[in-house]
């Protein structure tokens, strides 16, 4: 062969099919790290192990013990039949094991998600889940789209006075509702002031056998999640078998308090009823619609006997709801999931977390649920059971479908009381009032802001309670933008220095100050505004700065513009402002000034 052959054989470089597969190889790269970040289950699940398994395994048990008796217990708070509560508590599990970050969140009913839905959720038609359906369909929508668009900073205006008196509130407004089921009283409003009027009038109608079970249960509740708590204070010494056995053994009852405790208030009221059924001792959960919930999109209208309600009344009574109670749900799960993802030392995607929560919630809503967000408790069970990925959630919802089908028909012997005690002893932790000395010693303006959340949300309910408390803390951030420190050179020639830049809410009383310094100062040859400190001109504040070019001019007075950024400048240009002077700094402009 010769050489002019062998060149001829030789692969030629085309640098512009290289650029093409280099194109090509950065889309497949780009593709495989959306998929991988909007579905994380493509990250962990290849890399799946047998130990893995063994531990959600495990931990995925342990949180459906605990599900299984509060999602009981929640749906009584939202007003619904006791099995929309594991309706709820099973398909936010699916999902998140796809769409979730966090290894350690578990989603499902909440207590504070309960009494949203409760406020909120109320159907004209007793125990009717229309309303709480459609919240979490339209709610799991706003979630979605606020991950979607990246508006995941607007939680950030909801500030820690606020949040922790609304969890305040929610707490003792839900363990107070929850007397009259310890007492074992009938016909007591849901307001919180009502509820506390009434149970006192009808003290004298209490259930002394519910009263004996639900202090009981409360008092063993308190006993038995002792022992997941013990220190045994043993580092270094050598342990037998049998001794991890049971310390193993009592850490498991202690996670599982409240499925010891309805268990043991079922089978003592089972045990009585059976020596006495002609005796209505207890006031019982009664009959459950045993199991699974049909897979449907939720019904947007209501027609039952001489109730009718279309959409777009549903619609008007729900109100904010749609957008208070998605707000609520990602602020508790994103929370919770920063704060578990600190403790263990993995990375939260909190954007992801909305898209998770948001799809979780829409997907719910076809199998009866009511709103769900990410569970404190049951997130920290979760992780002191050692699970590995969100796989533990996969086996949490198995466990709960499980017991939908096979264990309803003996949930009707669970007393009122023993639910009663489980949610008491739940929200009685979140109740936060050290926080109102570190306030008054810091910002008596926040401590102010916590008390009026508190008390809106007694007197009118949580729901309008946390509007209140938004409203009030946006009232000193928003102030001084109204009203900003405007710093006036008073001399032959005024300079004006805007501190926080130019705005609409300050170009009302940015104007005036002209004015004004016009009327105190006499009529200088020219006025300056520096404005270094201008990041951005909205329509108002052009508006605004052509209205004080007008009156100026009618005085014979020119207005120079120091410091402006060329975009800005480009947007008074655009609008046609004359006449217009620039300059680049105070100084110079002083010295153009002069010289005319």
């Amino acid at each position: 062969m010769t050489e002019e052959e062998s060149e001829r054989l030789l692969p030629i470089s085309n640098p512009a099919t290289e650029a093409n597969v280099q194109s090509r190889l950065f889309q497949k790269y780009k593709i495989k790290s959306y998929l991988i970040k909007k579905f994380p289950i493509i990250q962990w699940l290849p890399n799946y192990r047998w130990q893995y398994f063994q531990c959600d395994m495990i931990a995925g048990i342990t949180v459906a013990m605990t599900v299984i008796p509060q999602g009981l217990a929640y749906a009584k708070i939202a007003g619904l039949l006791p099995q929309y509560g594991l309706y709820s508590a099973f398909m936010g599990c699916f999902v998140y094991s796809i769409f979730g970050t966090a290894k350690d969140i578990t989603l499902g009913p909440t207590a504070i998600m309960s009494l949203m839905t409760a406020s909120f959720g109320s159907s004209p038609i007793q125990n009717d889940p229309t309303y709480a359906l459609i919240l979490t369909f339209i709610g799991g929508f706003v979630q979605l789209l606020m991950g979607l668009f990246n508006l995941g900073f607007l939680i950030r205006f909801i500030s820690a006075p606020v949040l922790s008196a609304f969890t305040t509130a929610a707490a003792i407004t839900i363990g107070f509702t929850q007397v009259k089921n310890i007492l074992g009283l009938k016909n007591i409003p849901k307001h919180f002031l009502e509820c506390v009027y009434y149970t006192f009038a009808k003290l004298g109608e209490t259930n002394v056998w519910d009263l004996i079970l639900g202090i009981f249960c409360i008092i063993v509740l308190h006993m038995i999640k002792k022992l997941r708590t013990i220190n045994w204070d043993d580092e270094g010494e050598s342990i037998t078998l049998s001794q991890k056995i049971a310390r193993k053994f009592l850490w498991i009852l202690g996670t599982a308090a409240n499925s010891v405790v309805v268990i043991g208030a079922a089978g003592i009221a089972a045990a009585i009823i059976s020596v006495y059924p002609d005796k209505a001792m207890f006031t019982l959960t009664g009959e459950i619609q045993s199991g699974l919930p049909p897979f449907k999109i939720p019904k947007f209208i209501i027609s039952h006997g001489n109730i009718t309600q279309s959409t777009a009344e549903i619609f008007s009574n729900i109100g904010p709801g749609f957008f208070i109670i998605p707000f609520i749900g990602i602020i508790e799960t994103i929370a919770i999931g920063k704060s578990f993802a600190r403790k263990n030392c993995y990375k939260l995607d909190a954007t992801q977390e909305f898209v998770a929560l948001g799809v979780a919630n829409i997907f719910s809503s076809f199998v009866s649920s009511y709103p769900i967000a990410g569970s404190f408790s049951r997130t920290a069970v979760n992780s002191q059971s050692s699970v590995k990925t969100p796989a533990g959630g996969i086996i949490t919802g198995t466990v709960v479908i499980i017991a939908l089908i096979l264990l309803t028909p003996a949930f009707k012997y669970i007393p009122n009381a023993a639910l009663a005690a489980i949610i008491m002893s739940a929200v009685l932790q979140m109740v936060d009032f050290k926080i109102i000395q570190r306030l008054w010693n810091i910002q008596k303006v926040d401590f102010f802001i916590y008390i009026l959340t508190l008390i809106g949300s007694f007197a009118l309910g949580v729901e309008y309670g946390i509007l209140i408390g938004i409203g009030l803390s946006l009232f000193p951030l928003l102030y001084p933008l109204s009203q900003p420190d405007i710093q006036i050179q008073d001399s032959s020639i005024p300079v004006i220095w805007l501190e926080l830049g130019l705005q609409f809410p300050a170009s009302e009383y940015f104007e005036d100050r002209i004015i004004d310094l016009l009327n105190t100062s006499g009529r200088p040859q020219a006025v300056i505004i520096d404005c270094k400190n201008v990041f951005r001109l909205d329509y108002t504040a052009v508006k605004t700065i052509e209205k004080i070019i007008t009156h100026l001019e009618h005085h014979n007075i020119s207005l120079v513009l120091t410091g402006l950024k060329a975009n800005e400048k480009n947007k008074l240009t655009e609008a046609s402002i004359s006449p217009l002077q620039f300059s680049s700094s105070v100084e110079s402009a002083i010295e153009q000034i002069s010289k005319e």
